[in-house]
């Protein structure tokens, strides 16, 4: 078994050194045997020590975790024997024959003796005495770490450094800032992309910390029947204003509405605060701090909430056949969202009146604030114990919202926008071996060039920034007096500048803690010149399209000439635009738009060993003085290449080319594929085996075949250049291999699988939807980011699309607002004189209009001492999206078993931390905090998400595809593919209906993913993030088919439905509404596949079903039935 360590980078297989991806500093790829991750404390946190496998049922699971058992067919009439038991008059619904009944607790493996599952306490561990993939292989002996044991938070060990790649020569990289030496960033080496570091990032400063505040307790939990003070959330994305952030639509009114009046009863929040007083200030027996930032009150503070009351519950039989069907818990009245901030307007307003006095302490001077947030007597929501084995209805109504930090309302109002910046854990805990005991992971997850509609921009000549580890001024620094702040990540206390004094906002002079700078988590700033290495670039695109014999038969280079005709004009850019086309086949095609020529003129080069530019200077041309040119060129294209008998692909050439074309300036490229390429440079052979598809074995192939892909990203991203793939293809493409163009070009990949014009007409449509956006969404190009955090904290594994340049600064030659990144974090010196924390992300890009502009984002965060405080604090769905990275890593660096294990074994350490650990009264059953009842849903979901599954057949492309999308989407748009929504959508009503422009938006509840709650009289919507499905019944209301369908019965619903007509009835306007709302929540558009029994898609639909037991993976009841065995041991 390969004990490469989970720091293995991006495109890693098997210990193999490459000096990017996932990783900070590029260090740790080649361990010896059994060296552990990080044993550079104490002994970290192990999450993988071996167990012992899953449940052996009759004839189940006979070889590792998750075997198939003999093919049953899915929807038998017969009776059941297993998890669930279809309601009356479903006799058709009901779930596959098993073996036999299994007994209500698995029968017990071999087990070694109880008690915790921490390392030794030593700095090495010996090698494991046996390589096998069970939890347990060999039971009498504890054994030590494994392969594939995670350890949260710490940092793996300086090894030697990766070998360079494709050494670029030497001198800086155009246009990104050279930061002073007193920056954290260690010097950089010209002689490499990556130069080795000497450890984790650290954020450490000379600077000794300030006086030491009043220690505190940080539960500050509320009363029942009270709620947190609203957050403060940006708007989501300018296209479509008043939208909720992600996941299932919310049962209350929209976020611009008033809310409703507060429903009675015991919250169902998270962790918060206690309640304001009237006057603003907190509950609490400390002295308050005077009204800090009180101005932005009345435009973000909703009154206080409370939650819906208490669920009631179900129970399950003593055997496992059936849970018992229960109410659902009431939908709550209460919006989402409090009504949107209005706080952020252009600095051209008139003066708003302040508050605030100015020489009153800024918001990082907390102990007053922080003194009043004393241990209320009750348990806050968060901690509700929940018995899973008995809870059946854990999943709310709609969208489930980010906790709100334990923090004083002043700074809690002014946070970063949770879908924009986040952490796993809300509450940061004290030191490395508290982190280790809760066995949670720690992390940040990040949408840094989200879409916002509101953006406070600043133009100044001088950007406020700590002089020792350059953090830039934020609002949870500390104004010692008017003229000196202190550093809130090294302490260092710096003077205030001379032209800071004065505030653009209000045109006073004397209030530098006023200024938007300090007002604003998330602000961007307009760069000086000092921020320039060169003049900002000019935006460029070019495109590189495959006109093989197989492209031009998908039909697809019409759609993306007549989207560039359509959206020419809408292209991100100014007057020095510049855009170029290439195309290939066995030979690379170049086209001269030279201004001046009556027609674009085609220039043949068939050398592909020795690729060169035909004219290196008319080839990338002036998109306003060449516009008429370009439009010849994009109507003439699809004829050209009609009667072509060209099969081959020479993909690698043509990169080359565009790659030597590209170069002088940088910019973005974007590549159309349809096939394997096979001829020239990066040439791949087929390595897609189709009878293994289904194979419950380990999957080969994950890891790229080649280097080349890798190698070229890299040359790109020294030379700011992007590439984004778009793969058309019926056939295997080798996704593993090629996507690393992308990856470590900061690319993106679009994937379109059995792409047809005629005979797959709604891949079509979400092509063009795609193309559209992607055209004309904004662009950042020659960006660097950097993540700092407060010192004892350090940041050890990135996870996106990007390069790593030094320790912690990520190249991304383009950034665009659709890319999500996350950052694994460590704490590697004790927090004990820290009340709070903060992280801040800083990205500097060159805007489309050719300004340099920088956008910070900074986040505070609590830092508690107890792991009740910890656990409440738990975010689950930032937790899923860190571990779904984490384990795509694991996948690639070792093997899918050892990730499906890990994840696994997540789930099982952290509720055994809080079982033994948290809980004071043990009861039976799995006991769970409210916060993280949904966690092993959420694994469970993982488990049977197309990137991880076993024993159903998956092509290799599309689970390659889906580890691409777990690394790179964004958390909001995450969830859905790892955990679908559905909705009953027969009886749409307007009942708790949302208003947005005039639409009537339906608000129907979610329902659990189990073919139980499916019913033949019913229409359900599946939203699954890149799909949706439309599961009509057979015995569906007439009603729905005639108002909606537009058919007079079941039987004349088309086999290919993707389109509702519009029809003018209220029942298809609602449905159409509710489906458009939710499209328009995400990015990328959603194809709509209308399913009836006998369509092929029903199996895909039906492998949503993450609840229920398939031939090859547990039923959630099971799932939870081997936590528990594994927890008790």
């Amino acid at each position: 078994m390969s004990t490469t360590g989970f720091n293995s980078q991006n495109g890693a297989g098997g210990g193999q050194a490459y000096a990017n991806g996932p990783s900070q500093n590029p260090v740790a790829l080649q361990q010896p045997p059994g060296v552990g991750y990080g044993m550079t404390h104490q002994a970290p946190y192990n999450l993988m020590q071996p167990k012992a496998p899953m449940p052996p049922g009759p004839g189940l699971y006979h070889s590792g975790p998750y075997q198939p058992v003999p093919p049953v067919s899915s929807y038998q009439s017969s009776p059941p024997v297993s998890s669930y038991q279809a309601p009356p008059g479903q006799p058709l619904l009901t779930r596959p024959p098993m073996g036999g009944p299994l007994p209500h607790t698995p029968p017990q493996s071999a087990s070694p003796s109880p008690g915790p599952r921490m390392p030794p306490a030593q700095a090495t561990p010996p090698p494991p005495a046996v390589s096998s993939n069970s939890y347990y292989p060999n039971a009498q002996q504890q054994q030590p770490p494994m392969a594939h044991a995670w350890q949260y938070g710490t940092a793996p060990p300086p090894m030697g450094a990766p070998p360079p790649m494709n050494t670029p020569s030497g001198g800086p990289v155009a246009n990104h800032v050279n930061l002073p030496a007193s920056s954290t960033a260690p010097p950089q080496s010209s002689t490499a992309y990556s130069s080795p570091p000497q450890g984790p990032v650290s954020h450490n400063a000379t600077q000794p910390p300030g006086p030491g505040m009043p220690p505190t307790s940080l539960h500050g939990y509320t009363h029942p029947g009270t709620a947190p003070p609203p957050m403060n959330p940006m708007p989501p994305h300018t296209y479509q204003p008043g939208r909720p952030p992600y996941g299932p639509p919310p049962t209350g009114p929209p976020p611009t509405m008033k809310p409703a009046p507060p429903p009675t009863g015991p919250p169902m929040g998270s962790a918060t605060p206690p309640p304001p007083k009237a006057d603003g200030t907190m509950a609490g027996n400390g002295p308050q701090t005077p009204n800090t930032y009180n101005h932005v009150d009345n435009k973000m503070a909703g009154p206080p909430q409370s939650g819906p009351p208490g669920r009631q519950l179900g129970h399950y039989p003593s055997l496992p056949p059936g849970y018992q069907n229960t109410s659902a818990p009431p939908s709550s009245a209460s919006p989402m969202h409090p009504p949107m901030p209005t706080a952020t307007q252009p600095y051209t307003q008139a003066p708003q009146p302040y508050q605030q006095p100015s020489a009153g302490p800024g918001p990082a001077q907390l102990s007053p604030s922080l003194a009043a947030l004393s241990l209320q007597s009750s348990t806050p929501e968060a901690l509700r114990v929940v018995n899973l084995l008995q809870e059946r209805n854990l999943l709310p109504p709609g969208p489930i919202p980010a906790p709100t930090p334990c923090l004083p309302q002043d700074l809690q109002k002014i946070n970063c926008n949770p879908e924009v910046f986040r952490s796993t854990l809300t509450s940061i805990p004290q030191t490395q071996s508290l982190l280790n005991k809760a066995k949670l992971p720690l992390g940040l997850l990040l949408h840094p060039f989200k879409d916002l509609s509101q953006l406070p921009v600043v133009t100044s000549s001088t950007i406020v920034r700590c002089r020792s580890c350059r953090t830039y001024i934020n609002p949870f620094v500390s104004f010692l007096d008017q003229r000196r702040w202190k550093c809130n990540l090294c302490y260092r206390v710096n003077d205030v500048p001379e032209e800071f004094m004065y505030n653009p906002v209000s045109r006073s002079y004397g209030e530098p803690h006023k200024r938007p700078e300090v007002q604003n988590a998330t602000i961007e700033f307009i760069a000086p010149s000092e921020y320039m290495l060169r003049p900002p670039q000019p935006a460029v695109y070019l495109f590189v399209l495959d006109v093989s014999h197989n492209a031009v038969e998908t039909g697809y280079l019409n759609m993306v000439c007549q989207s560039l005709l359509d959206n020419i004009n809408a292209l991100p850019g100014d007057s020095r635009t510049k855009i170029g086309f290439i195309t290939f086949d066995s030979t690379i095609h170049f086209y001269n738009l030279q201004e001046g020529l009556s027609q674009p003129q085609m220039l043949i080069v068939s050398d592909i060993e020795d690729i060169f530019l035909p004219t290196p200077d008319s080839l990338l041309v002036n998109l306003s003085e060449c516009k008429e040119l370009v439009q010849d060129l994009l109507k003439s294209l699809p004829n050209l290449f009609e009667k072509t008998m060209e099969t081959q692909s020479a993909l690698g050439p043509a990169l080359q080319a565009a790659f030597k074309l590209l170069s002088p300036t940088g910019g973005r490229m974007s590549v159309f594929q349809t096939q394997l390429p096979n001829l020239g440079v990066g040439a791949l052979k087929s390595r897609e085996d189709p009878n293994q598809r289904a194979s419950a074995k380990d999957i080969q192939h994950l890891s790229p075949a080649t280097d080349f892909y890798k190698k070229l990203a890299l040359d790109c991203s020294g030379q700011q250049v992007a590439v984004d793939l778009f793969l058309l293809s019926a056939q295997y493409c080798d996704l593993a291999s090629l996507g690393c163009i992308s990856r470590y070009s900061a690319g993106s990949v679009y994937y379109y699988p059995s792409y047809h014009h005629a005979h797959n007409p709604a891949q079509v449509e979400r092509f063009q939807k795609d193309l559209k956006r992607y055209l004309t969404r904004k662009i950042g190009f020659e960006a660097v980011m950097r993540i700092r955090c407060t010192k004892g904290l350090s940041i050890h594994t990135f996870h996106g699309n990007f390069f790593v340049r030094s320790t912690d600064l990520l190249s991304l030659p383009n950034v665009n607002p659709d890319a999500g990144f996350a950052v694994q974090m460590s704490i590697e010196e004790n927090l004990l004189d820290m009340q709070v924390v903060s992280f801040q992300a800083a990205l500097l890009y060159t805007s489309s209009k050719g300004e340099r502009r920088i956008r910070v984002h900074t986040m505070c965060l609590p830092v508690v001492n107890s792991l009740s405080d910890i656990f409440a604090g738990a975010d689950v769905q930032a937790i899923t999206g860190l571990l779904a990275s984490m384990a795509v890593d694991r996948s690639v660096s070792a093997s899918l078993s050892d990730a499906r294990d890990a994840m696994t074994n997540a789930a099982i350490d952290s509720l055994a931390s809080y079982r033994q650990s948290v809980l004071t009264i043990q009861q039976p059953g799995l006991l769970a905090p409210a916060c993280l009842r949904l966690f092993p849903l959420y694994i469970l979901a993982l488990l049977k998400q197309k990137a991880f599954r076993t024993g159903t057949s998956t092509r290799l492309d599309d689970r390659v595809f889906a580890m691409c999308q777990l690394k790179y989407q964004p958390l909001a748009y995450l969830m859905l593919m790892i955990h679908p929504a559905l909705y009953r959508v027969d009886d749409l009503t307007d009942e708790g209906a949302l208003n947005i422009n005039e639409r009537t938006i339906p608000q129907p509840r979610v329902q659990q993913l189990s073919v139980e709650k499916l019913s033949r009289e019913g229409a359900f919507l599946m939203d699954a993030g890149m799909v949706i499905y439309l599961w009509v019944g057979r015995n569906c209301n007439p009603n729905f088919l005639t108002q909606v369908l537009g058919v007079p019965n079941y039987t004349a619903v088309p086999q290919n439905l993707y389109l509702l007509p519009e029809l003018d009835t209220a029942e298809s306007q609602r449905t159409r509404a509710f489906i458009g709302w939710l499209r328009d929540q995400r990015p990328f558009f959603p194809t709509l596949h209308v399913i009836r029994d006998e369509s092929q898609l029903k199996a895909n639909f039906m492998q949503n079903m993450i609840e229920d037991r398939t031939e090859s993976a547990l039923s959630y009841y099971e799932f939870l039935l081997h936590l528990q065995q594994q927890i008790s041991k």
